[in-house]
């Protein structure tokens, strides 16, 4: 018996053998799906949402853990019903069509979570219980049997990304990556003093202050945050009447967060993080949050620690919410086009 190649005619068994083949590979495609998992730490279910793109089976895919910003933002980085950027729900959809997988998940306060152990006792949520969660989260990813585990990033949106930076430092296996995206780069309070400095300093230039009310008041700030790390009481007195309720609400239950929150520092974790790792930072001309001078310290504590870049990107007409005044609500291409450059190292 002749082989089958001289029998058949080469034109016709091109076709025998494509026709299969093109079969075969349309079974094996497995499609997009997101999935709900959850995972337990410090007595808490947490929840949230995995996002596996279309693969083959058997593939194990490059992923990144998703980390919101502050206060009560869920996993789609929202603050429901008023606040609906969907900002970590956005990054997602666009990773997953570049064949990234994403875990993002409900934080202490948020969404399914809700506040688990602590419920009832909410002033003893500090931010050491934010970071066990999202360590306990990287964990999970790396483990799901579609995740190649040692291609996982971090990446952190605003006080997430501060999250992220913390545990990157002993995440194990060591991430591939770190993205932070608008961070918190300053320990809280000096954030805080800093952003109240420039509010007082717009007010004064719209004729709602006089430049000695002003000074007065910028004194009066860093007086406040001075006593307030000093767990001396705050002079309430001599503060404008909404900076004293700022300081008022920060004296109640969100003390102990305040105060754990405030002794990171992260130019210092940054020191800590392992040479060669890369590292993207980002911020926006048009972010008054995270105005890009308020990263120099960590930019160049990054620096120090002989991270790989590509380090920090200014992004133009950008705002805190990866968006810009034209296209509200949408993830800037230039936000986008750096994460991709990271993910690609």
């Amino acid at each position: 018996m002749k082989p089958l190649a001289r029998v058949l005619p080469a034109a016709v068994l091109a076709v025998a053998v494509a026709v299969p083949a093109q079969a075969a590979a349309a079974v094996r495609a497995v499609p997009a799906a997101d999935h709900e998992v959850t995972f337990s730490v410090d007595g808490t279910t947490t929840y949230g949402t995995l996002h596996i793109p279309a693969h083959r089976p058997g593939h194990r895919l490059p992923a990144a853990l998703l980390l919101p910003g502050s206060g009560p933002t869920d996993r789609d980085g929202n603050q429901p019903p008023t606040f609906t950027p969907n900002t970590l729900a956005g990054l997602a959809a666009a990773l997953g069509t570049d064949g990234v997988a994403t875990l993002r998940f409900d934080k202490y306060g948020t969404g399914r979570t809700g506040l688990g152990a602590y419920t009832g006792h909410p002033e003893d949520l500090d931010h050491p219980a934010f970071v066990r969660q999202a360590d306990a989260a990287y964990r999970l990813l790396g483990s799901r049997p579609q995740i190649d585990s040692h291609a996982v990033r971090l990446i952190g949106h605003s006080e997430g990304a501060m999250t992220a930076l913390v545990v990157a430092t002993t995440a194990r296996p060591r991430p591939a990556g770190l993205a932070m995206l608008q961070p918190q780069a300053m320990r809280l309070l000096d954030v805080i003093a800093r952003q109240l400095h420039d509010q007082l300093t717009q007010a004064a230039a719209a004729g709602q202050l006089t430049e000695e009310q002003k000074r007065a008041a910028i004194l009066a700030v860093d007086r406040a945050v001075a006593d307030f790390r000093a767990h001396r009481p705050v002079d309430t007195v001599s503060l404008l009447p909404p900076i004293a309720a700022l300081f008022q609400a920060l004296e109640g239950a969100n003390r102990r967060f305040v105060d754990s929150d405030d002794s990171v520092d992260p130019a210092r974790v940054a020191r800590r993080l392992p040479a060669g790792m890369p590292v993207l930072l980002t911020c926006g001309t048009a972010d008054p949050q995270v105005p890009c001078d308020t990263t120099d310290a960590l930019t160049t504590a990054l620096r120090r620690a002989h991270t790989a870049g590509p380090g920090r990107v200014v992004l133009p007409d950008v705002g805190h919410g990866l968006d810009t005044a034209t296209e509200p609500g949408v993830i800037a291409p230039s936000a986008l086009a750096t994460l991709r450059a990271l993910l690609r190292r």
